[in-house]
């Protein structure tokens, strides 16, 4: 099953999607620029692998919900969402206004 919705955060409307999977839930937040998801993210390979692509993203770990999801410290970040101001620990409804 899976399920889009919107997401408002200030005067911005951004795209929310849950996919339900066997003993899993991915979830992830997108703006133009970059997205924000669930610990399925592997944020080594965005960095090192694909750094040619210029990836803008952040994950957090244990989170089911994208009501989880925005209120969670994000775990580990790309380099091109540092770039943005991005941080570790910073609220994921944060990291997206820095996004937009």
């Amino acid at each position: 099953m899976m399920r889009m919705m919107p997401v408002k955060i200030g005067d911005h409307l951004l795209v929310g999607i849950e996919v339900k999977l066997p003993k899993t839930t991915l979830v992830a937040v997108t703006t133009d620029k970059g997205y924000i998801m669930c610990g399925a993210l592997d944020v080594a390979l965005l960095n090192d692998r694909l750094k040619e692509r210029g990836i803008v993203a952040a994950r957090a770990v244990g989170v089911k919900t994208i009501e989880q999801l925005l209120e969670a410290p994000m775990e580990s970040v790309t380099h091109e969402a540092e770039r943005l101001g991005v941080t570790v620990g910073m609220k994921g409804s944060d990291a997206l206004l820095k996004m937009i």
